[in-house]
């Protein structure tokens, strides 16, 4: 979080704070000791608070961390493809896919982060004889009404999409294979998502964190063994990395299944009860997981449009678009972390009816993710054509990726914040206004600044960036003026 707005808040005069201070020092001098026992207390308050939030987050920063790494570690594989060209039609192909798969997946967590806000409620609140149906709700919903239709239509118009989305005929030839098995494993992609919400609103981060670890290191084996057909495997390229990455996802939806039947969760679901429809709880997935499921469609929309402009650069600039977006993902860890953590503990203290502790928990878990997002951004800054020609043996890609993490290295403070600020807004189930913000900074912002200094101002893959930078800074403002005002303390959930 940057620190300007913060010393400047110090500087306001609330004669209600003083007059709490003239309080304070009267009972010093009435009872002495009282000021500093209260202190005392202070301390060990902020210190409990502290432990929750490390606790509760770190095992999704090693889990978001790791996995990221895991996916730079992909993009190097086929990056090292023999034939250059394959290898960047490859890389550029991953890149269109994710496009359909994050749309996809934004979907499913604007209904998953209705899940994981209502589990946090009804864990604080000691009601967790609600969760059993809070799960049944959030997978039936997210496989019929958003995983299916695009199964189907990404099956049947491969080649369209991918067009669309600015694929070029080399782009096609290599990577349309990968794409429709990767669009088959967003089914089970889907399901582990949902399972990991619930888990993570109940306050269990470790065992999404164990699954994903295994999985991962599954997927890089088996990335390696498909791409480059090792161990009598016949060399499948880019398809081979998306098999692996499918089977991996249903290894995964094995894992948390067995988790789920042998009771080791807080999720306990009896296969023999019917599925009944329960008003309250579409009620609490409509009124939140909608503006969630826009903020999604607003934002996806938006990169599609900025990714269609920088696609117009050409082949390689677009992968290397694609290679600085990877190495970007690592940036994106502590605030996706402590993001989480927020929203979960800001849902079960609203839930025990403490805003203050919600308050607490948010402020707590912004100090700390902006320490480790600030040390990011110092390696980005001083060692990042080290990390790009890790992806590429390219000067001219390694020099343009170096910029562009220099300039990224100095907006990790502001994303950072957004990031967790945003997370304890949605643990509170407040959506709306992390819509706006998304709107406005997404698709006015970033759209509009990367046409100006792409098509007008010829500023190349650079400008694209420059916008992407601006887009962060308006997005952190916005959230905290919402943050400020407290009225996510006051949203119901039923």
């Amino acid at each position: 979080m940057g620190p300007g707005p913060q010393i400047v808040s110090y500087f306001y005069f609330d004669k209600n704070k003083i007059y709490a201070i003239i309080f304070r020092v009267s009972k010093l001098f009435l009872r002495g000791g009282y000021f500093m026992e209260e202190a005392y207390s202070n301390k060990k308050d902020k210190k409990a608070i502290r432990e929750t939030v490390l606790k509760t987050a770190w095992p999704v920063l090693i889990e978001v961390f790791l996995g990221n790494l895991f996916g730079m570690v992909d993009m190097m594989m086929l990056g090292r493809i023999a034939d250059s060209g394959e290898a960047a039609a490859s890389i550029a192909a991953v890149g269109v896919t994710n496009q359909v798969v994050f749309i996809a997946l934004s979907l499913v967590q604007s209904l998953n982060v209705g899940a994981t806000a209502m589990v946090a409620r009804y864990v604080g609140a000691k009601r967790e004889d609600r969760i059993e149906s809070v799960v049944r709700h959030v997978i039936i919903l997210t496989q019929i009404l958003l995983v299916l239709p695009i199964f189907i239509l990404g099956l049947k118009y491969t080649e369209q999409i991918m067009g669309f989305l600015g694929a070029h005929e080399d782009t096609l030839m290599y990577g349309k294979n990968y794409f429709k098995v990767i669009i088959i494993g967003l089914i089970f992609q889907a399901f582990n998502f949902s399972i990991y919400a619930v888990l993570r609103g109940s306050g269990d981060t470790k065992t999404p964190m164990n699954i994903n670890l295994k999985v991962n290191s599954l997927n890089v084996i088996g990335n390696a063994v498909l791409i480059y057909g090792l161990l009598g495997f016949p060399k499948l390229g880019v398809t081979g990395a998306a098999i692996s990455t499918s089977m991996s996802q249903l290894v995964a939806s094995i894992m948390l299944i067995r988790h789920i039947v042998k009771g080791n969760t807080i999720i306990n679901i009896n296969l023999k009860n019917r599925f009944k429809f329960d008003k309250d709880i579409m009620y609490n997935l409509i009124h939140i997981g909608i503006p969630a499921a826009l903020e999604q469609i607003a934002f996806r929309v938006g990169i599609l449009i900025f990714v269609r402009l920088v696609s117009s650069l050409g082949t390689v600039a677009f992968a290397t678009h694609q290679i600085c977006l990877n190495i970007l993902s690592l940036s994106f860890t502590p605030g996706q972390a402590f993001g989480i953590a927020a929203s979960s503990l800001t849902g079960r203290s609203l839930g025990a009816n403490d805003s203050d502790l919600a308050e607490e928990y948010i402020k707590t878990c912004r100090r700390i993710g902006a320490i480790i997002a600030g040390s990011v951004g110092v390696v980005f800054f001083f060692f990042g054509s080290y990390i790009a020609s890790l992806y590429t043996k390219n000067p001219e890609v390694i020099k343009e990726a170096s910029k562009i993490l220099k300039i990224m290295a100095f907006v990790q403070p502001f994303q950072c914040s957004q990031l967790i600020t945003a997370g304890g807004l949605r643990g509170a189930g407040d959506t709306v206004w992390t819509l706006v913000a998304i709107f406005f900074s997404v698709l006015v912002v970033r759209v509009v600044l990367a046409y100006l200094f792409i098509k007008v101002l010829n500023l190349g893959l650079i400008g694209a960036w420059y916008a992407m930078f601006s887009d962060q800074l308006v997005r952190w403002a916005l959230i905290k003026i919402r943050f400020k005002t407290n009225k996510w303390k006051y949203i119901n959930i039923r």
